[in-house]
């Protein structure tokens, strides 16, 4: 079904109020390739329908419509750079920490299918591993990955992955180390799985009921909002963090022109984020 201009506004900015997500203009492709299938389950005739229907409905049809207009691209260690500063400053400092400190609170901010957390996860166990009977219990760590699209969080609850997603990004070592063969899919090892919480959230609520973080991965989301929520989630994150806790977003993305309130630190040529000494809200 083909999708006119004014239902292409209505929609778009739909799915902008509710999720933050900006559907750029020319996008209606993607409106009717992603929104047909749901089109047809609900029985309208056309978008403006469905339209109406969202607007009086905002339940299920708006998960549904929100998670069909989600993104969600995502690998095993995404983006080389910042895995080599992940294992050779970020985890370091978090291990340290944990010696002095009952829990390292994490935050994988849209962790889709759970590669992400499950990454930074297994990299914290080999680390521990190489420190020997010094270091601290693995549960000393606790994950949080979250989510606005519930489909994907069903995924990566379960931990179970198919081959083809093994495939983009798994380190042969890891597979064999931290994966259970299933024969037709592979299952991450219970102690992996055990640290990692996964919850629905939407980065439009507010922050304060998840707590405070050592480290936040807010990594490859930003691109996808309006400059002023961008600035608003960047507060928030701001708030989220513990003084001496670390952020990390994507390589194309930058606090620069948002906010002040963090300090940039490269590190294997990724860029890190600290709290600022004299952050001001800008």
């Amino acid at each position: 079904m083909a999708i006119t201009k004014e239902e292409f506004d209505l929609i778009r900015q739909f799915v902008h109020e509710h999720s933050g997500i900006l559907v750029g203009d020319g996008k209606e492709y993607l409106v009717e390739n992603r929104l047909n299938v749901i089109l047809v389950k609900n029985k309208c005739d056309n978008f403006f329908q469905l339209y109406e229907k969202l607007k009086k409905d905002n339940g299920a049809l708006c998960v549904e419509v929100i998670d069909a207009m989600t993104t969600n691209e995502t690998l095993w260690f995404r983006d080389t750079s910042f895995f080599a500063a992940l294992s050779n400053f970020v985890i370091p400092t978090l291990l340290e920490k944990a010696l002095h400190k009952p829990k390292i609170r994490i935050w994988s901010a849209a962790c889709s299918t759970g590669q992400e957390p499950y990454s930074v996860a297994m990299l914290l166990d080999q680390a521990r591993s190489a420190m020997g009977k010094t270091a601290p219990p693995l549960d000393r760590f606790a994950i949080l990955a979250t989510d606005i699209s519930p489909s994907v969080l069903s995924i990566a609850t379960m931990g179970r992955y198919s081959q083809l997603a093994i495939s983009r990004g798994m380190r042969p070592a890891f597979l064999e180390r931290f994966f259970i063969n299933r024969g037709s899919y592979y299952e991450v090892a219970p102690g992996i799985h055990d640290i990692v919480t996964f919850k629905q959230f939407n980065l439009k609520e507010d922050f304060k009921p998840l707590g405070s973080f050592d480290f936040i991965l807010c990594r490859n989301v930003l691109i996808y909002f309006s400059n002023e929520l961008k600035s608003e989630i960047y507060r928030k994150l701001y708030e989220s963090l513990v003084r001496d806790g670390i952020l990390s977003i994507g390589a194309s993305e930058s606090p620069r022109g948002y906010t002040t309130v963090f300090e940039q630190v490269m590190v294997e040529g990724a860029a890190l984020y600290r709290p600022s000494t004299n952050a001001g809200l800008s």
